[in-house]
This record gives C-alpha cells, structure tokens and sequence, in this order.
C-alpha cells in the first residue's frame, strides 16, 4: 500500500497489515481495541524503559503518555512495549555490576527483536540511565528507521543541612564516617535527602553525559538532555517528540542521516567540553559502530586537544545539572563552539533542520557554569587518554576530576584481584598516601561486565585520600567518580596484558599532561612472570550462564565493549 505519510515508500507495516491473508494479523490488532483506521496510519513504536527501580525511570510512563498524545495528534498510532533498565547505583559494590554492560547488548536487542517482529514503520526511544541509552541509540543505528530520543531529564538537587548535595556527596559521606568524621546518625539523615527524586542523579554522571551527547549528536529535540525531570517542559517535549516523529517519518529522515562521521566529531566536542563520564569512551564507540562509523581513542585524544573544558558539573565542580539547564543548556554551549569553529553546524538533527539553525538563537546565560572558549577552566577537554607500558592500547581516566596535584604521580602498586578486597582495605586504611591501587580482573572479559569502581573510588576520596593515591584498572568508573582514576586498561588482565604482571610494590607512572601510564619495571622482569602467569580460578563460570557467553563474545574496551 502507497503510504500517504510518505510519498517516497510504502509502509513498512503493511507487511504485517495488507492483504487477505493477513486477517488473521489484523484480527490480533483489533481484540486490543484497534480499529481499521488506526491500523491504516503509520504504527510508531514507543519503546518505554520505565521501571520502579530506577529514578531516572520511575516516572516515565507519564512522559509516554504525552508521546503517544503527539504521535497521535499527527496522524500517526502509537504502540507501546517495554525494555529492561539497570540502576547502576543499586547494582554497584556486588556480583550485580556485571550486568549493566551486557544490558547494553541486550536493550538494543530486543529493541530490534520487537521493531522488527511487529514492523513498524518508526519508533520513539524514552530513555534516561547509563546502559539504557546508548542501548536505545545502538537500536536506532541499527534499525534504521525514523527513530527520536526522549530522556526523562535530570533529578532536582537533594538539600542536607543548607547544602545543595547529590548522590556522590553521600557516597564520599560514607567514608566520612569510617574515619570517625561524621556520626552514624548523621549519615541516616542525609541518605533519606540526598537523592531527591524522579530523574537521572543530579551531576555529570552518565546519564546526563549520554543525555547531552544525544542531543549534541542531533538525535534529539533541543534541550531535552537537561530540562528538568520534574517540569512541565519535559511533559512538553515529550509531547513534541511525538509529533516530530511523524515529520521524520513523512521526510524519510533516518538516524543514518544524522549519525554522520561529523555528528560524532560534534559529539566529542561536546564530551570534551563538559568533561564527561569515561564511561563515554564505551558507548560512543559502540553506536558509532552500529551507523558503519569506526571511532577509537584516537579521536578522542584529537578532540581533547582541539576543544577546551568549559563545564565543571558535581562530582569535580560545585554546579548541578539544572544550573547547565539554567545557563542556557547543551544548545548555548554548542553554539560557543560553533562560533569557535568546533563543531559542524551543518550536521542534519532530529529536528528535521540543522544543528546550526536549531542553536542560533541561544547564547551563554552564566559563564561562571559555561565558561566562554575564550575563558576556559582547561585549553584541553575534560577526558584523556594515556597509553604506555602499562597500557599498550590505551586507558581513559576523566582529567577534569583529577586536582592538580596529581595530574602526574608516581607511587607504589597496591594490588587487588578484584574490588572487594581493595574497598576493604581502603577503608581499614591499609592505603597510603602516594599509593597506587591497582584493580585488575575487573575488564569486559575478566569481571566479566567491566564493573564500574565507584565505591573504592568514593571511599579514597571520603578517607581524605583523593589528592595523594591513584587507582588503575581495567574496569570503569561510574561518572561520580573523581580523582587520579585510570581506568579500561586494555589489553585486560583476563586476556595477559601488562596489568596481570603487576606485583605489589611495583613503581607506577601516572603523567596525564603527557598521555602516558607505566609499568616501571624491566622488560626481562616481565616475561619472566608472563611465563609463570595462569588466569585466576576466582574468575571461572559456570558453562551457559549470560555472563559465560558475554565472555565470549566481548571485544575490548578500546572498541566499545561491543559484541564481536
């Protein structure tokens, strides 16, 4: 059947709902309360995350409400169906943090299990976490049908005793009170207001930095990275996105249009600019992956050297996300790149229109929270990558984080074949002042998972350590990490790179301003424990399990951790 939306083909779903034999198909569609004339129009999917474990999720299904109001308002029908979300918060610091990576692959599978199975002919991604949204967009890559993003916004700030606070601040509290600094009591009280309700936790973690990057990668309507969780504006752009889709639909504009090697390079720019979550260096890889675009660290590397940091969000600033929202937001910060030449404004948008028109109007509204590019908080971006003798294929460590003073460190390995007894002897206050801690086993094969260090990394900073010990891994951090935190180590320990031969007491050189980590240690030393070196039976799993194929199939960090 000629699809009256668009003139250029028919509809994808009338496969599904066209001809005598498919009464059957479409009897289903009506026992659900359908009718000929919906099933006639353009069936949009909405792809609804909500879970009641998740804040960033928890209110959603309104958000869905108003998306399927706008689909349709513009003549489209709106179908919705679910998909799995994990809380990295709630998983972390247990055996439950080796499933928010595999989530990834698997979101974005059975997105395209569902888009596929039942035709649709578009599909609105409602999205907010960590693993659920570069998922969402890895889909839409993939699928390549009319696809928009919507994120249910960032969380208000929490308050605790005057204090605007968020979620790292309690996690560095913890700490607090091993060392005797803050009374149990104390620390039931603020854990009750810090994380304040719905949305995504109140700093730069990565769901705000995947958020923002979907806007800057133009797969999303404008301001819908930052525009408050709780406001009637988000209930707004839901409702718009809605309705822009059947645009998208009508004009053939497919995510392949706008996923453009240009629009990741705007992306980098961006990341750079706010001095995003590491774990950024995973995803972006990945969807580019799924658009038929290589990006390896290299890139990133140009682009920290090309775009200076402009955005200090919590953990490593004092300013929230609402304050970014605030100062104009991603569309004020992209249009001071643009008009320093760092980004491309030509690069198509889900707006139907391109970067460079969807931002001209907008400006810095506070350059205490956008710095301008003439006034930056660093002439380089907010990530690195180093590369070295313990790194040969590179390490990604967040440098807006790090204080000055450990920009370059040198100091002694403490070594942990997992996280659990290196968080315990953090906080036993076995670590030292100048100490390197070195957590290995924790890669995309070796947890397997990658799982984030957030606890050991908040508990070196909560026992006053944070200025004066590393921590390297091949493993990741949450995006409330801060500090000298070197993580994606690659080759991983699991696969025999440099990290296994670390012993304790090995001298370790950090210099971020140089892009370089080393093992000081002889080459001839380290063959010599490569011959004698086995895989820990800690790491053994049990034959068939999720995580058993997950191990089998994950490429290394440096490439996304996608599925190979």
């Amino acid at each position: 059947m000629a699809n009256p939306h668009n003139p250029r083909g028919p509809l994808r779903s009338s496969v599904m709902t066209r001809g005598v034999d498919r009464a059957t198909h479409r009897s289903l569609l009506y026992s659900m309360g359908w009718r000929p004339e919906h099933i006639e129009k353009p069936l949009v999917a909405v792809v609804n995350s909500f879970n009641e474990l998740m804040p960033g999720h928890i209110h959603l299904n309104a958000l869905c409400q108003a998306i399927k109001l706008g689909i349709a308002e513009a003549g489209g029908t709106p179908l919705e169906f679910p998909t799995i979300g994990v809380c990295d918060g709630l998983a972390t610091g247990h055996a439950g943090m080796r499933m928010p990576m595999p989530s990834r692959e698997l979101i974005a599978d059975s997105i395209e299990i569902m888009i596929t199975a039942h035709a649709f002919d578009a599909m609105v991604l409602l999205t907010n976490c960590d693993k659920v949204t570069p998922g969402m967009l890895m889909a839409a890559a993939r699928l390549n049908i009319p696809a928009l993003l919507v994120a249910g916004g960032p969380m208000d700030t929490g308050c605790f005793r005057g204090k605007r606070v968020c979620y790292n601040d309690l996690m560095e509290a913890e700490g607090l009170v091993e060392r005797g600094k803050m009374p149990p009591e104390e620390l039931a009280a603020f854990e009750e207001v810090a994380v304040w309700g719905p949305g995504a936790c109140a700093m730069m973690g990565t769901a705000n930095s995947m958020n923002i990057l979907a806007e800057a990668l133009g797969m999303s309507l404008t301001d819908n990275a930052l525009t408050p969780a709780t406001s009637g504006a988000r209930v707004a752009i839901a409702r718009r996105a809605g309705r822009k889709i059947m645009e998208l639909h009508a004009k053939n504009i497919l995510p392949r249009d706008i996923l453009t090697p240009a629009a990741f390079q705007n992306a980098l720019a961006v990341d750079m600019a706010v001095g995003g979550s590491t774990n950024t260096c995973l995803h972006l890889p990945a969807i580019a992956a799924e658009a038929g675009a290589a990006l390896g660290l290299e890139e990133f590397t140009a682009a920290a050297g090309r775009v200076p940091h402009l955005v200090l969000l919590k953990p490593a600033g004092r300013h929230f996300p609402l304050d970014f929202y605030n100062a104009g937001g991603v569309a004020a910060l992209m249009k001071e790149l643009l008009d320093h030449g760092k980004i491309d404004g030509q690069c198509l948008t889900a707006t139907g229109t391109r970067m460079a028109e969807n931002i001209s109007a907008r400006r810095i509204l506070d350059p205490e929270v956008i710095r301008p590019v003439g006034n930056p908080l660093s002439p380089t971006g907010g990530l690195a990558v180093l590369k070295g003798s313990l790194a040969p294929e590179g390490a990604v460590v967040k440098k807006a984080a790090v204080a000055p003073e450990m920009m370059t460190h040198r100091g002694p390995a403490r070594v942990f074949e997992r996280e659990e007894p290196a968080l315990e002897a953090i906080f036993a206050g076995r670590i030292h002042p100048g100490d390197v801690v070195v957590i290995r086993y924790e890669g995309p094969k070796g947890g397997p998972g990658m799982r984030e260090q957030l606890l050991p990394t908040s508990a070196i900073i909560g026992m006053g350590l944070g200025q004066s010990v590393a921590l390297v891994t091949d493993g990741r951090f949450s995006g409330a990490t801060q500090g000298a935190c070197v993580g994606h180590v690659t080759p991983e320990a699991y696969l025999g790179g440099p990290l296994a031969f670390v012993q304790e007491g090995d001298p370790i050189l950090i210099d971020i301003p140089a892009g370089r980590i080393d093992l000081e240690v002889p080459l001839v030393v380290i063959a010599e424990r490569r011959k004698s070196w086995r895989i820990p039976e800690h790491t053994a799993l049990a034959k068939g399990t999720l995580l058993e194929r997950y191990r089998r199939l994950v490429g290394p960090a440096t490439r996304g951790a996608t599925l190979e």
